[in-house]
């Protein structure tokens, strides 16, 4: 059944104490997590920075890469603060609930940056020519904390979402009582009428992140340094407080049924446009990609397709199945594996040099496969699952609702 088929019958309102889990922000975050993935190939294969490169790596694949960039990690924060929300409901006090997100997250952060994470960096200087084979000894370097190379080590690389989400759980913490007391009052009132119906609910929450673009981002440009990245932070923190505010907020989800058509069809006429405009005509995109227009523009796709898939979501996935109950499981194990996994293979397959399609499936099904192997195994392995994010025994039931769609 939809939910907004539930809230047009009750009012519109969720119980505050409401246990039912919500399969469709489960399959979001598997969704999200997986196109994580993919799009961490990707950026082998592009010509923008990272770790290591593709011998075939050029702009063919970008246009896919940017109808994906603007809103992939805007979503997993929105769902995490929704997850936080159904948790911190029903925590036992505040000590513990930090106590459990410090458990749970910390120990996957300690481990990636000192076993799991490494190998990035120790391929990276590699392709760099920067350090000579032999992985042991550059470990033993790494990590000395004398950053002797030119890049910070130890790092967190692609976990700076889990460290950052950890910061924002530990930031609320002695607030969530209050924050609480607020979404059922006066903040929850708030949401409703700031964002109650299609239009309010696409216009207005760009506006924020509109803020941050023009007055943050210039002074502040995405570093993934916790200490110094303002700007990446008003934009997760802020998300990150829509999803704690919404999860249990009837008339916002309400809000977001109706907004369904319009969501997917803004997604499609500024995602296609933006295609067609790159294709047709490259110094008229520059100019107007550059413009505060254009801004405005990414920002109302980028919420637009975070609506249009919490919107696809209740309608259609939020129903049990086998396939999610696994996959729930696997998917923030698979997120701790799989860049290292790629940058590894990626580094010796693309001296083979096999050509552009057989060394990308070959990367993707290492990758994908590599995660799988590495999930079965540790999983059965109790002192391992724990430092892999793994939360439940594999004989055990998809938890309830207060552990909700994330690694929260």
């Amino acid at each position: 059944m939809a939910i907004a088929d539930t809230l047009s019958r009750d009012g519109g309102n969720f119980s505050a104490t409401d246990d039912s889990r919500r399969y469709d922000l489960d399959w979001l975050r598997v969704i999200a997590f997986g196109l994580l993935i993919f799009y961490h190939v990707g950026m082998f294969y592009v010509s923008w920075g990272w770790h290591v490169k593709s011998v075939y790596a050029g702009t063919t694949g970008e246009p896919l890469m940017l109808l994906v960039n603007p809103w992939r990690l805007a979503l997993l924060f929105f769902i995490s603060g929704v997850a936080i929300r159904f948790a911190s409901d029903k925590a036992r006090s505040k000590r513990r609930f930090a106590a459990s997100r410090l458990f749970r997250l910390g120990l996957p952060i300690f481990a990636g940056m000192i076993v799991i994470v490494t190998p990035q960096a120790y391929f990276q200087l590699r392709y760099s020519g920067e350090i000579e084979p032999g992985y042991f000894s550059f470990w033993a370097d790494y990590l000395k904390l004398e950053q002797t190379f030119s890049i910070t080590t130890p790092t967190w690389n692609h976990l700076w979402y889990v460290v950052y989400l950890l910061a924002y759980i530990l930031l609320l913490t002695p607030l969530l009582p209050l924050m609480r007391r607020f979404a059922e009052g006066m903040g929850g009132d708030f949401v409703a009428k700031a964002l109650g119906g299609p239009v309010r609910l696409l216009l207005f929450v760009p506006i924020a992140f509109l803020a941050y673009e023009f007055f943050l981002e210039p002074y502040f440009p995405t570093t993934h340094d916790l200490m110094n990245d303002w700007a990446n932070h008003a934009h997760r923190f802020t998300i990150f407080l829509l999803g704690y505010f919404a999860a249990k907020n009837g008339r916002f989800w309400l809000s977001v049924d109706r907004a369904l058509p319009w969501a997917v069809g803004l997604v499609i006429i500024i995602g296609g446009g933006r295609l067609i405009l790159r294709a047709t005509d490259w110094d008229l995109y520059i100019s107007i990609l550059g413009s505060p227009f254009g801004v405005m523009v990414i920002a109302l796709y980028a919420w637009s397709f975070i609506a249009a898939l919490l919107g696809i979501g209740q309608r259609y996935l939020n129903r049990p199945s086998r396939a999610l109950t696994y996959l729930t499981g696997a998917v923030f194990c698979y997120y701790i594996l799989h860049q290292t996994i790629i940058v590894a293979v990626g580094y010796y397959l693309t001296q083979l040099q096999l050509g552009v399609l057989p060394e990308f499936l070959l990367v993707t099904a290492v990758t994908v496969l590599g995660c799988g192997v590495g999930y079965e195994l540790f999983r059965h392995i109790p002192i391992l699952r724990l430092f892999l994010g793994i939360k439940t025994a594999p004989q055990e039931k998809m938890l309830r609702g207060s552990e909700v769609a994330a690694p929260a």
